[in-house]
C-alpha cells in the first residue's frame, strides 16, 4: 500500500479514504510481508496433511488504521489473492496495539516504528518492517534471527558498547555457566521451535537460523548453551565473529530477517532479503 499511503500522507484522510473506495475492486500490490504470510499458510497445509485435528497452527491478523469503509478494499485484496489472514482490525486511527496483548499475539510487525514501540511496551514481540521486493522459496519458511538483544537478552551489547570488547569478554566468561536471559522475539522463536518438532529433518517445511556476530572461540558457546537451556533447537548457527552477515544471508534467502541493527537490517536489504529491525530500549535502535 506506498502508493496508497503517499496519497494519505500527501493530500490527507479524505482523499485518501475516497481513492480507497473509488477501487474498492482493484487488488492492492503484494507487500513485503506477502511472501511470509504464503509460507506460513504452506506450514499450515503441511500441519494438517500430517494431522487433520491439528491445533497448533499458524494464525494471520491484520491490525490497520484503516476505518472500516476504506479497509474493504484490504479484505478484497486478501481475498484475490488467497491470503488465509482470520481477523481483520480497523481502528480509524485508532492506537491498535492496544487490541494485542488480549490476542495472544507472538509477532508483530509494522512499518511504523511508533506502533512498534507502542506493541513492545505492551510485551508483545515486534519489529519494524522495511519496503522490500521479496523472491523468496515457495516450499520452506526460512525465518532467520540475530542473537543479542533478538533471541537473547543484551547485557553483553551493553557492556560492549559503554566499555569495549574487552570488557564484554571478560563479563562473558564471568558468566558463561549462566543461561543468557529472553530477548524481545524469544517467545516467537519458541513457537517456531515447537512446530519445527512436528517434522523430520529431511523434509521440513520450516527452517530456523542464528546469526551472531559472536565467535566461536570466546563467546559463542553460551549462545549455544543457551538454546539448548530453553529447548530450543535452531536448525543452522552461524557464529560469524563480526563478519558480514549479508553473504550467509545471501545464501540462506529468509523470508524474514530479524536484528536489532539498523546496519544489519539495511546490508540484508541491499541484496533482497526482507529484515525487520527490533527495537531496543525505549524503542531506541541501536
Amino acid at each position: 500500500m506506498e502508493d496508497e499511503h503517499n496519497i494519505f500522507l500527501e493530500k490527507g484522510i479524505e482523499e485518501y479514504t475516497r481513492y480507497q473506495i473509488d477501487n474498492v475492486e482493484k487488488p492492492l500490490k503484494e507487500g513485503t510481508a506477502f511472501a511470509l504470510i504464503k509460507a506460513f499458510q504452506m506450514v499450515n497445509v503441511k500441519l494438517l496433511e500430517q494431522n487433520p485435528e491439528e491445533k497448533q497452527l499458524f494464525d494471520v491478523m491484520l491490525l490497520s488504521n484503516n476505518s472500516p469503509e476504506s479497509g474493504k478494499r484490504i479484505i478484497n485484496s486478501v481475498n484475490h489473492y488467497g491470503l488465509a489472514i482470520s481477523r481483520f482490525y480497523f481502528t480509524s486511527e485508532k492506537d491498535s496495539t492496544e487490541y494485542l496483548p488480549k490476542c495472544n499475539v507472538k509477532l508483530f510487525l509494522s512499518a511504523n516504528q511508533v506502533d512498534v514501540h507502542n506493541a513492545a511496551k505492551r510485551g508483545i514481540p515486534s519489529a519494524v518492517m522495511f519496503l522490500q521486493e521479496v523472491v523468496a522459496v515457495t516450499d520452506q519458511l526460512r525465518i532467520a534471527f540475530d542473537g543479542d538483544s533478538v533471541l537473547f537478552a543484551g547485557q553483553t551489547d551493553h557492556v560492549y558498547e559503554k566499555e569495549g570488547l574487552y570488557m564484554a569478554k571478560v563479563y562473558e566468561t564471568f558468566m558463561k555457566k549462566i543461561p543468557m536471559g529472553e530477548g524481545p522475539l524469544k517467545k516467537f522463536a519458541m513457537l517456531l521451535g515447537e512446530i519445527r518438532k512436528k517434522f523430520g529433518r529431511e523434509d521440513s517445511p520450516l527452517r530456523t537460523y542464528l546469526l551472531t556476530a559472536r565467535s566461536s572461540r570466546n563467546m559463542g558457546i553460551r549462545a549455544i548453551k543457551t538454546l539448548r537451556h530453553w529447548g530450543l533447537e535452531i536448525d543452522e548457527a552461524f557464529l560469524m565473529n563480526g563478519a558480514p552477515k549479508g553473504p550467509i544471508l545471501n545464501v540462506i534467502k529468509p523470508h524474514m530477517f530479524f536484528d536489532d541493527g539498523l546496519h544489519n537490517v539495511e546490508q540484508a536489504l541491499d541484496i533482497g532479503v526482507p529484515a525487520a529491525l527490533v527495537l531496543r530500549d525505549k524503542g531506541k535502535a541501536m
